[in-house]
């Protein structure tokens, strides 16, 4: 692969109409832009990320999450595309420079597809049609199309929501670049090739756009014809998955803090493994001028994810061959230097060990389960029963843009996981309810 090809400002959707405009802004800063204004995007605020949505203590929601990683991600990107240009001078006059801006926009985009209630949310999903009442649809489903419900995924479903021409919408979805598109698909390959991680990175009615996104910007196929298609990742997916990977681990520690789940010396430790005997030395004077603890794990934090970003960004530059022959392996933390990658992965297992089994985390799962396996029962009902009179009931409440009436089963199917998945957690347990007859509208 080659940088002049993989970073292109070509829109998706607009291929065949070409718009003179008197701005200053590029194309990939109209793509963040764009991004943040989207009523998609704002839905965000209102959708947990690990903790239950805040109390009286204020923690992560998908919003703030993204915006975080959305910063990150810019100094990796910035980071890394000054390093390119250092070693490459030849691409001055291409939009190298730019790629600080574009996984910038890529980082915002991540987790648009996911449902609420988390990552239990992606699971209840997948398990109602592998496990659930939903198994008794298998048999009126195309194999590639059963595979895409069973192993449903965020990060597939981002892509359709940028990608798919919703009914009344214009052609192109988000009519995004092609290069940001690439960027959020961290596994470009189709259900068929899932395998254990249950991971994928498009749908089937998505596929052909993939396809036509990957062999415009030169990403090399790894599939023979005949196969379910799988490509090489785009280069700046490692750093958006960087980039998120540095958030979530680093900000699940400081907002376990918060909740009291870690002490502030267990929290401290954590962090402090990520520098030098001198650097440390430093900190931890700085720290002795700031009397609010909560503000002395915020400067520890902030200090480890500047680290981390200067490990992954050099771990990116030493490896560019690898990645752009489609070689490299594993994501760039695996590559960062060896003291930071051990800092982490003691992050990565206090976070399993005490974060991620708290009650409190726990309970939010098994509520998302309850209430998005039921509203997919419902809708799904509904929608292969349209005639029925409680399945107009349930129509009715669903947007226009949302096609019930699509001819085959799949896609209707995927009308009611559109519905569904851009429920934030409130509006989804505020339906849950109203359907169960347990609340009813103020009169």
């Amino acid at each position: 692969m080659n940088w002049k090809q993989l970073i292109s400002n070509k829109r998706f959707g607009l291929e065949s109409f070409h718009e003179i405009r008197k701005e200053d802004r590029t194309e990939f800063q109209r793509d963040y832009d764009r991004l943040i204004f989207s009523a998609p995007f704002r839905r965000l605020q209102n959708k947990t990320q690990v903790f239950p949505l805040p109390g009286s203590i204020f923690v992560h929601n998908r919003l703030t999450h993204s915006l975080e990683v959305s910063c990150v991600g810019r100094s990796l990107g910035s980071e890394v595309s000054t390093a390119l240009l250092k070693r490459h001078p030849e691409l001055s006059d291409t939009h190298i420079s730019e790629i600080g801006a574009i996984v910038s926009a890529a980082c915002l985009a991540h987790d648009m597809g996911n449902p609420p209630f988390g990552h239990s949310g992606e699971k209840a999903i997948g398990a109602y049609f592998s496990e659930g009442r939903g198994l008794k649809l298998k048999g009126l489903m195309k194999p590639a199309e059963w595979e895409d419900l069973i192993h449903f995924e965020g990060n597939a479903n981002a892509f359709r929501l940028l990608t798919h021409q919703f009914r009344g919408r214009r052609p192109g979805g988000f009519v995004m670049t092609y290069t940001t598109l690439a960027s959020i698909v961290k596994y470009p390959f189709s259900a068929q090739l899932a395998g254990k991680k249950q991971k994928f990175g498009f749908f089937q009615t998505e596929e052909e756009d993939f396809r036509r996104i990957a062999d415009e910007l030169g990403m090399i196929r790894l599939s023979k014809n005949g196969e379910p298609i799988r490509y090489v990742r785009h280069p700046l997916v490692y750093l958006v998955e960087a980039a998120d990977d540095i958030c979530y681990q680093m900000m699940d520690i400081e907002d376990a803090h918060k909740l009291k789940i870690l002490t502030t010396q267990e929290t401290k430790d954590l962090y402090s493994r990520f520098f030098s005997e001198k650097r440390l030395e430093h900190i931890e004077n700085i720290c002795k001028m700031v009397t609010d603890t909560n503000e002395q794990i915020a400067y520890l934090r902030t200090s480890a994810i500047g680290v981390l970003i200067r490990s992954c960004a050099k771990a990116f530059v030493e490896n560019e061959e690898a990645i752009l022959n489609g070689t490299f392996e594993g994501s760039l933390i695996k590559h960062m230097d060896q003291h930071v990658l051990d800092a982490y992965e003691n992050c990565s297992k206090t976070a399993f060990a005490k974060i991620y089994c708290a009650k409190d985390v726990l309970d939010i799962e098994l509520a998302g389960y309850q209430v998005i396996t039921t509203l997919v029962d419902l809708f799904i009902e509904a929608v292969r029963y349209p005639d029925k009179a409680y399945s107009k009931l349930l129509i009715n409440r669903m947007s226009k843009q949302y096609d019930v009436q699509a001819p085959s089963l799949y896609e209707k199917v995927l009308a009611v996981l559109d519905y569904i998945s851009g429920m934030t957690d409130v509006y989804a347990l505020d339906l849950y309810r109203k359907i169960n007859g347990n609340s009813l509208p103020a009169v």
